[in-house]
């Protein structure tokens, strides 16, 4: 979907500024120093719009957050089984999975 308004590239995120024809750079710039500590992952989009009652409206897109599967097996919580020794391997590839 195409937006119209203003684009801007700031600090690499790709800010659109929509309804506001007189909205420059530097005050996007404001807006997204006011997101980017609300977010914990880095932002990749940020779009500025009009809200009701002279608001207005922040919608953004971030990077995904990394996570690492966590499992139990045999009694232990793990991410991986590189660390296990053989017999271990082995009695982890003889299980019967349930689904």
């Amino acid at each position: 979907m195409e937006i119209a308004g203003t684009r801007y590239v700031i600090d690499g995120v790709a800010v659109f500024v929509c309804g506001f024809d007189d909205m420059g750079e530097e005050k996007a710039k404001k807006y997204l120093d006011y997101v980017r500590p609300k977010v914990k992952t880095p932002l990749l989009r940020l779009t500025i719009s009009p809200a009701e009652y002279g608001k207005v409206a922040l919608n953004y897109n971030c990077e995904g957050m990394k996570f690492e599967r966590i499992r139990r097996i045999t009694g232990y919580l793990v991410g991986t089984i590189d660390r296990w020794n053989n017999a271990k391997r082995a009695e982890e590839k003889e299980r019967v999975k349930h689904e």
